[in-house]
């Protein structure tokens, strides 16, 4: 075996597929560690400490992960090292107090706009960007990635606190971005959905989050109707100042298949049938809590070819009549419904409905 060249033991390490069998092989001897190294695409990295020994040996790397609290210094030396990186992925999956009661970590320091802005500069070949949140990323952060970054499509930005109308802005000039997360970036407003709305990005954008938004009003939803190939929208949770002209506003987004309204309290009939009669698309909506919505609005999806998935949890003003839309709306998949309502609706009827589609209760 060991008149085997590098060569070939990469063209080997190309059928082991199996993390632990990988393991196996680069414990064979120091070449067998080096090329199985240089072979290595992705990695998910859980003990940050160990990066500046190891990360050394993966220049190759395509795919960077890992869910903990990262510094600058680390971030920076992947981005030293990694230089073909396109997708990083270093979303948070607890929050910091969470982080502080597992293994008080209450002083580590997380990763900031040095950080991201050298990873923006080394790593130029970057398409899909996940900093859910990174509580210290902000304006700086995302301009810089989104100057260097000339392929990128997926930047998610949720609970970065930091980030602003001027990040926004800076988004708003990229003609690359297709899915666009800005969960709970509470500082955003209707300024930066306007710079969303006219600038090049909404030539490209097809996914965008916004909920949580609570600083957005009719306005800046209004003005999203010039986002021309927009599929996703999430305004779930938006706060009392989205209204009926916002939602009519919403619904002359042709292009949309999936939408989320949950928890705009101020929404009524008015947006649900305007939705119905021009979002000819739409394959799912949901409508937590719009109490305001009746089966008036309801009622209006009967005739849909597209609706697969609809969500009326919370929504008191339902009753089991308006459920024929069930019946009418044969393209309809799954339903969510108050569970307050399932002591009010025949079992046989239950059975019914579930000849076309599931029943789901929250």
């Amino acid at each position: 075996m060991s008149t085997l060249g590098d060569d070939e033991l990469s063209l080997v390490l190309k059928w082991v597929h199996d993390q632990n069998d990988r393991k196996s092989f680069s414990q064979v001897c120091q070449q067998w560690l080096r090329v199985e190294g240089l072979s290595r695409f992705s990695i998910r990295i859980i003990e940050l400490d160990l990066i500046p020994n190891f990360i050394p040996r993966f220049p190759n790397l395509i795919l960077f992960e890992t869910p903990m609290f990262i510094s600058n210094s680390h971030l920076e030396l992947v981005a030293k090292t990694c230089p073909n990186l396109q997708v990083i992925n270093i979303n948070l999956r607890k929050t910091r107090e969470e982080f502080d009661k597992v293994d008080g970590n209450s002083g580590f320091e997380d990763v900031g706009s040095d950080g991201i802005c050298a990873l923006a500069n080394g790593c130029r070949n970057l398409s899909k960007v996940l900093l859910r949140k990174r509580k210290n990323v902000g304006n700086v952060a995302v301009i810089s990635l989104v100057k260097f970054l000339q392929n990128l499509t997926t930047l998610d930005l949720g609970r970065c606190n930091l980030v602003d109308d001027q990040a926004v802005e800076a988004i708003g000039c990229s003609n690359s971005i297709r899915i666009l997360n800005l969960e709970a970036c509470s500082l955003v407003t209707d300024r930066g959905l306007a710079v969303l709305a006219t600038g090049y990005i909404s030539k490209t954008l097809k996914k965008l989050v916004l909920a949580e938004c609570d600083r957005i009003t009719d306005y800046g939803v209004s003005m999203l109707k010039h986002i021309c190939c927009l599929e996703e929208l999430n305004l779930a949770e938006c706060g009392p100042k989205i209204t009926d002209p916002g939602g009519v506003a919403v619904s002359s987004v042709s292009s949309l298949r999936k939408l989320n309204l949950a928890w705009l309290i101020n929404l009524s009939d008015v947006t649900v049938i305007a939705i119905a009669e021009n979002c000819v698309n739409l394959a799912a909506i949901d409508l937590t809590a719009c109490e305001l919505v009746t089966g008036v609005g309801v009622r209006a999806f009967g005739n849909r070819e597209c609706l697969e998935y609809l969500v009326l949890a919370s929504c008191y003003n339902i009753c089991k009549d308006d459920l024929n839309v069930v019946l009418i709306c044969r393209s309809l998949r799954d339903i969510v419904l108050n569970k307050g309502l399932r002591m009010w609706i025949p079992m046989a009827m239950q059975v019914n409905f579930s000849k076309f589609c599931q029943l789901h209760w929250r």
